[in-house]
């Protein structure tokens, strides 16, 4: 999985492409926490992501509850239908800001 920032003001854009799974939600975890002390807003791209596991999840969920703890905000975009039906059969589509 490769990750790459922009940060536009208190916005800090991620495009992650690859797989989210158990092996890469460390890196991903790590990356979040980096950038979201300093950021109102995060945005988070998944156009070029493959795969979507549950240890992928849980670290989206944490991230959300920080940024929204502190009143920012956490959105995801660019999810192909496979991630989509991910999130949809969760539930995580009614908990997360994606657009």
């Amino acid at each position: 999985m490769t990750i790459e920032q922009k940060k536009n003001g208190t916005t800090v854009e991620l495009a992650v492409e690859g797989r989210l799974d158990t092996m890469t939600a460390p890196q991903m975890e790590a990356t979040l926490k980096q950038v979201m002390d300093d950021a109102e807003e995060v945005l988070i791209r998944f156009d070029k992501l493959d795969y979507l596991s549950s240890a992928g999840l849980r670290v989206l969920l944490s991230a959300h509850k920080v940024m929204t703890k502190k009143g920012g905000k956490l959105t995801i975009s660019g999810v192909n239908d496979t991630v989509k039906e991910v999130f949809d059969v969760t539930g995580f589509s009614d908990i997360l800001n994606i657009i």
